[in-house]
Parts: C-alpha cells; structure tokens; sequence
C-alpha cells in the first residue's frame, strides 16, 4: 500500500514539475558577446534549471540564420541596423526588444607594437589592417564609417585584411598575421596581453547593442525571462566584468 501511495506521490510531482525542468533555449548572441553571455547563461541556468545553447557569430550571419529557419528564442545584436532589419523581417517581437549595452570600437595592434595612432595606418610600416566584412559585421561598419569620417577608407583599402566575425579580426592581431586591427574594446581586452589597445575610435554610430525574443521561440515565457536576466542588476554586472558600459 505505501508503495502504491509513494508511486501515486511522485507521479503528482512529475505531472506538476515546474515546466523550465528540462527545458531549453537557444540564445544567438553577437561573437563579442561570447564570454559575457556564457556567463550569465551559467548564471540563468543555475537560476532556473533550463538549459541555454549558446550561438556566437556576427549578427549579420545569425540574422541569416534565422531567416532560413534555424531555431532560435532570444537574438541579441551588436548593432541597431541587424536588429531593425530582423523586425522588419517579422524575425523577433518588437514589444520585448531592449538595448542592454554600449561598447567602443578600437585600434589595437600586436603588444609589441609602437604604431601612435589611426594617423598611422597609412605609413609604409603597416601592410596589413585586419577588420570585420563591413556589409556583414557590424565591427565592420563601424569601422568603415569611423575611416570614412576620417577621410581614409579608401586610401587604406589595399591593406585590408577582412574577418568574417570580430573574433576572427582578434585572432588576425593576436597570431601576428596583422599590424592593425579594429575590434570592440571587450574582445581586446579579451584578447589579453597579446593585444594593445591604441585608442578609442570615433566617427561612427555608438556602439549599442539590442536584444529581443524571437517570434518563433518555442517557449517565449522562458526567453522573455533570458531578457529580463541581462538587463537584471546581476546581468548587468556581468556585462560590466567584461567591458561593456550600460545603456544610459
């Protein structure tokens, strides 16, 4: 009798376990994010007990992604224009899309680098200038316009060397394989001591970046809450950890 009693117990509990146990959600994050968002994925998860797959690569690419139907809950951009493009595209629920942090483009070099600043690029001294693809990486774009406002896009673009994410433009700068590079200065700080930040660039649109639940999201419940955790006191601190500044 008890075992049939225990039995009954604990089918009960099973039927009315909280619905996150066991459950999962699929977050896209720009490849800066990486190292932030493991973070508050591990964070989120201890918290609530569902399971965060993480998906790092330039926004542009995740937007693709989703546009060919990849399963995603929550999409988080380095920049306005992919996420306005994925709104426009029915791609994620505008009412739940917020901007969570603000980052700096900078130049950085190899450490052992003397290059004085962006005035420099264009001296004999420096063959190779990494930077993300512009129409696909918003590191990129930002660049572009920071050049461009400066008047040397095109008189650099044989010393381009392109990366398809900011990451990748990071690796270039960290193996040697650049003099130059322009990066987020949370991926150069990242990069640790085989990168030196030169400066700050100017030039460009601020560096904010949005997030938002997707219109597909299996569990938008869930996803909504993955939102309300990065712009959480606890999220934000851990952005802060990593070099973001908040959102004023």
């Amino acid at each position: 009798m008890k075992k049939l009693v225990f039995a009954a117990l604990f089918l009960a509990f099973c039927l009315n376990a909280p619905s996150a146990m066991g459950a999962e959600l699929t977050v896209s994050a720009a490849a800066s994010l990486s190292e932030s968002f493991t973070q508050i994925s591990q964070e989120f998860t201890r918290e609530t007990g569902t399971k965060v797959n993480l998906n790092f690569a330039s926004s542009n690419n995740l937007l693709r992604q989703m546009e060919q139907g990849a399963p995603v809950d929550v999409f988080a951009s380095a920049d306005q224009e992919t996420m306005d493009s994925a709104a426009k595209k029915n791609l994620v629920d505008p009412a739940t899309r917020k901007d969570f942090a603000l980052n700096d483009l900078v130049l950085i070099t190899p450490a052992k680098s003397t290059l004085a600043g962006p005035e420099a690029l264009s001296g004999a001294e420096v063959k190779h200038i990494a930077i993300g693809q512009p129409e696909s990486v918003p590191a990129g774009r930002y660049a572009r316009e920071a050049l461009t406002s400066a008047g040397t896009w095109e008189a650099l673009q044989s010393k381009f060397v392109f990366g398809n994410n900011v990451r990748q433009v990071l690796s270039y700068i960290q193996r040697g394989e650049a003099d130059a590079g322009f990066v987020y200065r949370t991926d150069a700080l990242a990069g640790g001591k085989d990168v030196r930040i030169v400066t700050a660039m100017t030039g460009h649109k601020p560096v904010c970046y949005p997030i938002a639940v997707t219109k597909d999201s299996a569990d938008r419940q869930m996803a909504q809450k993955f939102v309300d955790f990065v712009l959480s006191p606890r999220g934000l601190e851990i952005l802060a950890h990593y070099g973001f500044s908040p959102v004023k």
